[in-house]
């Protein structure tokens, strides 16, 4: 397999007239400087390395449009959130994930880290096959075409010290250990099988929703498999409380006692931080997974990306609750969500943003050969138009620029997987009619009885 891309982003900087070839895969070779050889598909525009979603909640897509009415609050944005929640069911979820997948695919996504916590029937009795909810996640990426790494979450108590009840039932396992044996078979399961495009790693959904002794137990899980592990960190300054309260320490703290922290973790939002948290953060090289369009459709506040960063935290970036799917948007949001806060410019530059949508989104959820340019690298490619509504008139020499700050998922036209073609020209090739998907799938869990 071979490309021409008239301009592609290798990482350190633009390259012109680049012949990409692949066999199966993986990239054999990156060529920069050289004419198209006749038999090359020619890639018109920018050519990126595939984007890593790093955080999503599939199930979410579902509340787009409807948590919106009557100004909308935290508090109804949850109650809708619970009532699709009630309603799934693997046949369901399958559907309603592989339209949202296909939909991240149209916007040059290759990878997702599903933060996967909907496990068992309504009520919490467990499917016959206790992990088909995961099961039905990792099929519908292969049905749309990308890579996925299952991050399966321990949820345990609707807060600290507060049992589950009602929707949340089919979140809980009961303990850690009982997590740790229904995740072992998928695990277990995943490696067996012919299912390269799937990895499994652990996710632990809060201090407010595992214990503390129980954040260990799911923290060695991860550590003795060397797997990735994410988790929600100081989303809400009321987490934050009530892990002073329950704890006397911060969240992050409490993590680091339980050996949660360290270059396989990603916190995930961080938004109300302590300075002494930044530090231990960085000083840990734990990852951080900025979701700026949710943080502010939810009115989270703005987190300290730039001192995260600086700290020795790798940026990466994930559309959580699919308020949009464009890490286009996610990517200069972190950015102009800086300036907003220090009225200053130029905190970011468009090569460290295109970095935290590509190899570090890639590296969080566990697929460090992935997310670059370059041989031995998965192949995936991704071209945004530079001759858009958006885009035009930028020129060549600011297209990493123009795909960062003006861009968005209506510019990918061409979107290449693990080497195999998933979107041409701005059409999904596996899912033919991505919008009747999402309409079919929506409908299904959100219509009234």
């Amino acid at each position: 397999m071979r490309w021409h891309a008239e301009l592609a982003w290798l990482g350190d900087g633009l390259a012109r007239d680049v012949l990409i070839e692949a066999d199966g895969e993986r990239f054999t070779r990156i060529v920069p400087g050289v004419p198209a050889p006749p038999d090359a598909v020619r890639l018109r525009g920018l050519a990126l390395p595939g984007l890593a979603n790093a955080h999503s909640h599939a199930f979410h897509r579902a509340l787009r449009g409807r948590v919106q009415a009557d100004h909308g609050t935290f508090w109804t944005w949850r109650e809708q959130m619970y009532k699709v929640a009630a309603r799934l069911d693997p046949d369901s979820y399958r559907a309603l994930a592989t339209a949202v997948y296909a939909e991240m695919a149209l916007a040059g996504i290759s990878c997702v880290g599903e933060f996967h916590y909907l496990h068992h029937r309504p009520g919490g009795d467990p499917y016959d096959d206790p992990n088909a909810m995961g099961e039905a996640l990792i099929a519908a990426a292969a049905d749309a075409g990308i890579r996925i790494t299952l991050l399966d979450t321990c949820y345990l108590t609707g807060g600290i010290g507060t049992p589950l009840a009602g929707p949340q039932l089919r979140f809980g396992d009961g303990s850690a250990g009982n997590w740790a044996r229904r995740v072992d078979d998928l695990y277990e399961e995943t490696g067996k099988r012919e299912r390269p495009h799937a990895r499994v790693g652990a996710a632990i959904h809060s201090v407010r929703a595992v214990p503390r002794e129980q954040i260990c137990a799911v923290a060695s899980w991860a550590k003795e498999r060397q797997a990735p592990l994410h988790v929600h960190l100081s989303e809400q300054p009321a987490e934050n409380q009530a892990c002073e309260d329950a704890y006397a320490m911060t969240p992050a703290r409490l993590l680091a006692e339980c050996g949660a922290l360290g270059a396989r973790t990603v916190a995930v939002h961080a938004t109300h931080l302590t300075a002494a948290d930044i530090d231990l953060l960085g000083g840990t090289m734990t990852g951080v997974c900025m979701c700026p369009t949710t943080e502010r459709d939810l009115a989270d506040g703005i987190g300290p990306a730039r001192d995260l960063a600086a700290a020795g935290s790798p940026v990466c970036l994930g559309s959580d609750q699919h308020a949009v799917i464009d890490l286009f948007e996610e990517a200069r949001a972190v950015e102009l969500d800086e300036r907003l806060r220090t009225r200053e410019r130029g905190h970011w530059t468009a090569g460290e943003l295109l970095t935290a949508a590509t190899s570090a989104g890639h590296y969080g959820l566990g697929w460090p050969e992935a997310g670059r340019l370059e041989p031995g690298a998965y192949a995936d490619l991704v071209t945004v138009d530079l001759g858009s509504v958006r885009t035009a008139g930028a020129g060549a020499d600011h297209a990493a620029e123009a795909a960062v700050f003006a861009a968005t998922a209506a510019d990918v036209r061409d979107v290449v997987v693990s080497g195999r073609e998933i979107v041409r020209d701005g059409r999904h090739l596996l899912v033919p009619d991505v919008a009747a998907a999402l309409n079919d799938a929506i409908a299904a869990v959100t219509r009234e009885d």
